[in-house]
Formats: structure tokens, C-alpha cells, sequence
């Protein structure tokens, strides 16, 4: 163990990083449109039951994996097998195409938060606003260069004075704005053209109540299979960035218990940001209006705040402030997982790790952003979905290594280094580990073969 590595200074410090990471898109704007999209409370009941079992055993495997090697993705499954560190390479190459089209996207939300400041809520609400803004050449680049700059600062200040000090201000106000925004969504309520009254409180119910009308074997599975996906992203798990941080968490840190403080608080977020999304769509936009789809935060959304009156410009101020802040949580981590791969392979300066991964991640963006005016193409993916460079960078790295990387990461350790390696890494400092049949039939059996059904629903066969 390298005595000189950084660290986070306690449990604390690593909970409130490691939920700043996995708090980010994929719950703010991700989950709430799978969510209205899935028959609301079906989805949610699937979501957390797969999120105790599935996700946790996914988690705690990452983060003891990073605290028993101390090392980066990239070199951490070395250390436990040499003929299985191909899976750090691929746990390098994830976050190194997300971290560009995730830079875009946060431009995105930049572009959206500075409309709101600047008093011109009403501009997002015209039809073709959002389509006109990604498609402009120069517009997209410079909102996405801000936040790449941002997210930088924050990673080349390091783990304790940088992403630790950062996110021990920024969560606490995240998580107050995100509570704020769900109580008004339940106050709300709006009598349409045609003389019908929906209030905030029956879209909650929408939200989380099952509804198994017309649920055939197949949707089901789908279901499932979206909420199975949609793990990936609310637990940043398959990244190689719990890894990093695991790597950065201290001996006597209870490692379990601060596992479980991180899918309490994630799957908490994960449950606001439906409450804080859907009832307000509902209210406005009804049925219809919650099946926008990906639109559906910066289409829909806007629609819902210009009709909120006078209060409608701040409550899409907060919003977005909220959005904002979400997003360079997880953005900062994915960069981290990749500067910690690269000062741990090449004994790199954290200076020159960062001013490398940055600069050619921000290579990777501004081709990105170009995909959608010079570089625009359509191209069919297997799934049938039609897709531009963004959609194609998140295809390869959500549909297919993610996946693969996890169900490597499950028959590496749930059969290859046995799981009772790491079991005594979790019960470290008096942990209980009640969980420990469960994760051991999850890690050998349950998640490879949902992972397996998920991997090949990505090619289209069914």
C-alpha cells in the first residue's frame, strides 16, 4: 500500500462523495422518466427491491475491491487475479467515453440554469427551443467548456481538499433544494381547457401506486430490465469510480455500514426526484406529458414551470440550480476514475494525470457536441433505436460494457477469488454482515444471469 496515497478523511467524507457521485443524471433526470414511463409505481417497487439485492451486492463488491487493492480501476483486478486484469482495462475504457458526453449534457443543464438567471424563463418553453440550441455549432461548446472547467478545478484540487470539500458543501444544499421542490410538486393543482382538475397529490399516487393494467409477461420484463439499468447509473456501479473511492477510504472506516448509508441516501435521492418531477408533469401535462421520455427535463419540464404564473421562473431556477449540481457530482467522479487509473498504472502526478484525462475527454466532447449540426448522422443501433454520436458513446458504454464488466467482476470474485476474500474486508471493524447468503447467491448466481438477460436485450433479439 502506497502510505502517500490521498484519502477521504473519514466515513463522512467518503458517504458524501461516493452518494455525490451516484446522485447525479441518472436520478435527477433519468429516473423519473423511466419511472412515468413505466407504470410509476410498478417501476419504483421493482427499483428498490432490486436495489437491495441487486445493486448492494454490485456496491459493496466495488468499494471493497478498491480499499483492499488501494489502487485504481484500472490496476485493482491485477491485484486479485493477473489473468483477469483485463476488467480493469474495461473498467478504464467506461468512464473514459462516458465522461465527454456527460461533460455535453452538463452543458445542457448550464445553458438551461443561465436562461432561468438571466429572466428569460419563456424562452425554453418555445416549441423547437431545445432541439435549436444542441444543433447550433458554437453555443453547445462553449456551455460544455464551463462545465468541463468546473469539473476539472474540482478533480485537480484532489480527494480531500477537492471532491471531499466540495461535496460536504454541496450535498447537504442538494438534498434540502431536491426536498423543497418535492413538497411545492405536492401542493400544486391545475383545472385544464377542458374543465379537469389534477392535483400534485394524485400524481403522487400515480407515482406509487402499482398499476398492473395491462401487464403482459413480456412488459414485466422490461420493466424490470429498465429498473435493472437504471442501477447502473443511480449507484455508479460499473464505472470503475466506486473502485477509486473504495481505494481512497481508510482501514478503520466500517466499510459496510458506509455502504449501506449510500444506497439508503442514493435510493432516497432516486424516490424525491420522481416526487419532484413527476406530480408537477402530471398536474399540467397529465398522462400524456409523462411519457416524454429523455425530453422529458428539458422539453416537458419548462412547459410545466411556465405554468406555474409568477412563481414559475424561480421554481425552474432551483431546478436546474439543483440539476446543475447533481450533475458535477457524478461528472467529477467519472473524471477521478479515470486520473486515479492512470497515477496508479503510470505513477503519474495527480497534475499531469488530470490536465491529460481532461484534455482529451474535452477532445472527445466537442466532437460530441458536433454531432448534432457538422457530424450529424443517423445510425440504427441493434436495438432499433435511432442514435447520433451521444446516443452511440451511450449505447457501447450502458448496453454493452457495463454489463459485461459487472458479470466479470461477479464470476472473478464469486468464483474464481471466492467470495470470502472480501466478506473479511466488509467485516472489518465490527460489521454485521447480515446480508452475507444473500450477496453470496446474488454475486454467484442472480446478478450474472439478470446481467446476461440485460446484455442481450441490447442487441434487439427480444
Amino acid at each position: 500500500m502506497k502510505e502517500s496515497r490521498n484519502s477521504f478523511s473519514g466515513s463522512l467524507g467518503f458517504v458524501l462523495a461516493s452518494a455525490g457521485s451516484a446522485v447525479g443524471l441518472g436520478n435527477i433526470w433519468r429516473f423519473p422518466y423511466l419511472a412515468a414511463r413505466d407504470g410509476g409505481g410498478l417501476f419504483l417497487l421493482l427499483y428498490i427491491l432490486l436495489a437491495v439485492t441487486f445493486g448492494f451486492t454490485l456496491l459493496i463488491t466495488e468499494v471493497a475491491i478498491g480499499r483492499r487493492s488501494r489502487q485504481g480501476p484500472l490496476t485493482a483486478y491485477k491485484f486479485f487475479h493477473k489473468k483477469w486484469a483485463f476488467i480493469g482495462i474495461l473498467s478504464f475504457i467506461v468512464p473514459y467515453i462516458i465522461y465527454p458526453y456527460y461533460c455535453v449534457i452538463g452543458g445542457w443543464v448550464l445553458k438551461y440554469l443561465t436562461t432561468y438567471a438571466t429572466f428569460n424563463a419563456a424562452e425554453p418553453v418555445a416549441d423547437g427551443y431545445f432541439s435549436n440550441f444542441i444543433s447550433d455549432q458554437w453555443s453547445p461548446l462553449i456551455y460544455m467548456a464551463v462545465f468541463a472547467v468546473l469539473c476539472f478545478y474540482v478533480v485537480y484540487r484532489g480527494v480531500e481538499k477537492g471532491i471531499e470539500r466540495y461535496s460536504r458543501i454541496i450535498m447537504p444544499i442538494l438534498l434540502l433544494m431536491v426536498v423543497a421542490i418535492c413538497l411545492y410538486s405536492l401542493t400544486i393543482s391545475h383545472t385544464d381547457a377542458n374543465g379537469v382538475t389534477r392535483t400534485g397529490l394524485q400524481g403522487a399516487a400515480v407515482y406509487f401506486i402499482p398499476n398492473f393494467d395491462g401487464i403482459t409477461v413480456k412488459k414485466f420484463m422490461m420493466i424490470a430490465l429498465d429498473a435493472t439499468g437504471q442501477l447502473f447509473y443511480s449507484l455508479s456501479i460499473a464505472m470503475g469510480i466506486m473502485v477509486t473511492y473504495g481505494s481512497y477510504m481508510k482501514r478503520s472506516v466500517n466499510l459496510g455500514k458506509a455502504v449501506d448509508r449510500i444506497e439508503i441516501f442514493d435510493t432516497s435521492i432516486a424516490i424525491l426526484a420522481g416526487m419532484m418531477i413527476i406530480p408537477a408533469v402530471y398536474v399540467f401535462m397529465g398522462t400524456e406529458g409523462m411519457g416524454a421520455g429523455p425530453g422529458l427535463m428539458f422539453v416537458a419540464l419548462p412547459k410545466v414551470f411556465d405554468s406555474l404564473g409568477s412563481f414559475g421562473p424561480i421554481f425552474g431556477l432551483v431546478f436546474f440550480l439543483t440539476v446543475t449540481f447533481a450533475a458535477l457530482t457524478s461528472a467529477v467522479s467519472i473524471l477521478e476514475a479515470t486520473v486515479a487509473s492512470f497515477m496508479d498504472k503510470f505513477h503519474w502526478s495527480r497534475r499531469k494525470a488530470v490536465i491529460t484525462m481532461s484534455a482529451t475527454g474535452f477532445v472527445w466532447s466537442v466532437i460530441v457536441c458536433l454531432g448534432y449540426n457538422i457530424f450529424y448522422f443517423e445510425y440504427t443501433l441493434p436495438n432499433g433505436a435511432v442514435a447520433q454520436i451521444l446516443d452511440i458513446f451511450d449505447y457501447i458504454s450502458n448496453n454493452v460494457l457495463m454489463p459485461f464488466l459487472a458479470i466479470c467482476t461477479c464470476i472473478m470474485i464469486g468464483w474464481v477469488v471466492k467470495p470470502r476474500l472480501l466478506i473479511g474486508e466488509i467485516r472489518m471493524n465490527g460489521y454485521k454482515f447480515h446480508r452475507k447468503k444473500l450477496y453470496i447467491i446474488m454475486l454467484r448466481y442472480v446478478v450474472p444471469v439478470l446481467l446476461t438477460i440485460l446484455l442481450i436485450s441490447a442487441t434487439g433479439i427480444f
